[in-house]
């Protein structure tokens, strides 16, 4: 057990902005005839950054660490902290600027859903397709085509693929972001068995604290691509949590923002606007944020939707708006978000766009999670002054006092003499 699995020695990684990369052909050839005429991009997206020819952005800064056999670790930090940089890298989906990485095993990542590519052969596969179709809970779909599948139904597959390879390593990035409640409690548990039964090294990515706490038993903290902690996962949260996990931007650029899977993006988040100087609320008072949003073309019935999360991770609850229209191009929508009810203490939004088809049924548009922090600050509880809300003890949640209707002690007996 104190075999060496992962070795991340000195790792960096830089890209160069503005490369080649996740377009057409077409559009390359049009942004290349654009620059030789000296005209502006005509692919650029509205509202997207324009870099210059060189620019580049450090993803990662000399990070170190080991990872023994067996070891369930998970890796927390604000989004564009090179998490999901840190396991392409493992994962050898791209190589580090420089540094080494050292992996005795093989590794199985959620990266991918193929088992072919992960080194299986065809007899493996056989072997354990039913196994991966069972837990996938996914057997009636098992034929159609993966690009139909919902968000859920291929994290579904794609964690059952992973979870029943012989592998010595397994990667997961976000894998519990969507899915019900019993399928989560489901891949955890089944984490923990192939860590302790089968002594499978975990590296787990989440920016849900809770799961961190349930699977892991070591905590690294990524902050702007530099490691600034590693070790128990209490003091990792509380680190993350001090380094910023929900630290305040009036303006919040949601243009490079990381995205949950499944989305159409026929409508994009660029920007939230905080109208306030500060993130501090009581709960009587509302956040008033304005949206700007990119649409490829005029649409209607469209809501946003806001889930609710404490700063360790813990869902509190959903909101959404009324639907409303937006034209094609930008668009600001602007908003109030009630806090009533809520105790003191830090928190956060995971933040979607929804179009309602005349079925009734819901298509994503765009996914934002970890996003609009702001901290709850109420002087006073239930008119009582001095007293505090003690968020650990009695949740996070203030519910209306309690009202006495009647009250009567006729006919109740007493020990007192007479």
């Amino acid at each position: 057990m104190n075999e060496n699995m992962i070795l991340v020695d000195d790792i960096s990684k830089v890209y160069i902005l503005g490369q080649i990369g996740g377009t057409t052909l077409r559009d390359e050839l049009q942004r290349l005839g654009a620059r030789m005429r000296g005209r502006e991009d005509p692919t650029k997206k509205i509202g997207a950054q324009q870099y210059r020819p060189g620019d580049t952005f450090l993803a990662l800064d000399d990070v170190s660490f080991e990872v023994k056999a067996g070891e369930r670790v998970g890796i927390i930090g604000r989004n564009g902290a090179g998490k999901s940089t840190l396991l392409k890298l493992i994962s050898r989906v791209t190589a580090p600027s420089s540094g080494m990485i050292g992996l005795n095993g093989r590794v199985a990542s959620m990266l991918y859903m193929n088992g072919a590519i992960l080194g299986m052969r065809k007899k493996e596969i056989d072997e354990k397709l039913e196994a991966i179709i069972d837990f996938s809970e996914c057997r009636q779909f098992i034929d159609t085509p993966v690009k139909r599948y919902s968000s859920g139904m291929y994290v579904k597959l794609a964690f059952a693929v992973a979870a029943h390879l012989d592998s010595e390593i397994m990667l997961m990035d976000e894998v519990l972001a969507v899915g019900d409640v019993a399928f989560q409690k489901k891949c955890l548990d089944k984490m923990s068995d192939v860590s302790q039964s089968q002594g499978r090294t975990i590296l787990y990515v989440s920016h849900n604290m809770n799961t961190i706490r349930q699977l892991c038993k070591r905590c690294i903290v990524l902050d702007q691509g530099k490691l600034i902690y590693d070790g128990e996962v209490e003091k990792g949260i509380s680190r993350y949590m001090d380094a910023g996990g929900v630290s305040f931007e009036r303006r919040i650029d949601l243009t490079s923002a990381s995205r949950l899977r499944g989305i159409s993006r026929r409508i994009l988040f660029l920007s939230a606007e905080i109208h306030r100087d500060n993130n501090v609320y009581s709960s009587k008072e509302p956040i008033e944020l304005t949206f700007t949003l990119e649409a490829e073309s005029a649409q209607d019935n469209i809501r946003f939707m806001m889930i609710l999360f404490y700063q360790d991770g813990t869902r509190i609850g959903k909101t959404e708006s009324q639907d409303f229209s937006v034209q094609q191009g930008l668009n600001e929508i602007s908003v109030y978000v009630p806090n009533d009810g809520l105790a003191d203490g830090a928190y956060y939004y995971e933040i979607s766009i929804l179009q309602r088809s005349r079925s009734f049924a819901r298509e994503k548009c765009d996914c934002i999670p970890n996003v609009i922090p702001f901290s709850i600050y109420n002087t006073e509880v239930f008119g009582i002054k001095g007293e505090r809300w003690k968020s650990n003890y009695w949740g996070h949640i203030m519910m209306e006092p309690i009202r006495v209707i009647s009250s009567s002690t006729e006919g109740r007996e007493t020990d007192e003499p007479e």
